[in-house]
């Protein structure tokens, strides 16, 4: 095999996602920015005031919520998407020692195509959803549960809609400082350096892309 020149070697670029999994991740982003900002206009008087048509805002707010968990179901038609839901819930002893140098702020944070954050980030994001479709259910279907019961469903859905907004807001920030990782969700491909340093443990199943230029 003719070796690289220092050129290509710069530009190789290897598949990172397909685009069945970036339609997933594009389309629960977008419901999920409608359900915040409709909540936005259901709780905050001066948005509520600037928007107006409150049946409207909580209509949309239902049914967003409510059609949030579709794009990952219809995805898993994708044998990549199903490949990358079973890596997602695969721990091993290289996401401990990720987290201990996470939590110490080192350098030695071994990855596979997923790091242990981006694993616990997608399993609590998973099961923060499905507890807020069942709250949601709760209040929006009164005759569903008692009154205690609507009451509760009430508190858990208000303050887990807080806790969603503050890491969905750490997630958008890791990424904003990362070129690399939101390229490889936009095009699919990423540089084969980044992905060296960054994850270190995968290995593409797809021969690495070549770009010059």
């Amino acid at each position: 095999m003719q070796a690289q020149t220092p050129v290509e070697a710069a530009s190789a670029r290897v598949r990172r996602f397909t685009p069945a999994q970036r339609w997933v991740h594009r389309a629960t982003a977008t419901l999920m920015a409608v359900c915040v900002l409709t909540a936005g206009c259901l709780y905050l008087p001066f948005l509520a005031e600037l928007v107006g048509r409150r049946a409207l805002m909580a209509t949309v707010h239902e049914w967003s919520g409510l059609l949030l968990p579709a794009p990952l179901l219809l995805g898993l038609a994708s044998r990549a998407l199903r490949a990358d839901v079973t890596r997602l819930n695969r721990y091993g002893p290289h996401d401990r020692r990720w987290l201990r140098s996470a939590l110490r702020r080192g350098s030695d944070r071994p990855a596979g195509k997923f790091n242990a954050g981006q694993k616990l980030y997608a399993a609590w994001l998973a099961g923060a959803v499905l507890v807020m479709a069942g709250t949601g259910l709760l209040m929006w279907f009164t005759h569903l549960a008692p009154l205690l019961w609507r009451t509760g469903a009430t508190f858990v859905h208000d303050w887990l809609a807080l806790a969603l907004i503050v890491v969905i807001a750490g997630h958008v920030w890791r990424a904003y400082g990362d070129p690399e990782a939101r390229r490889g969700m936009r095009t699919g491909t990423v540089d084969a350096a980044w992905a060296r340093r960054e994850h270190p443990l995968w290995e593409p199943e797809e021969e690495p892309e070549r770009r010059v230029g």
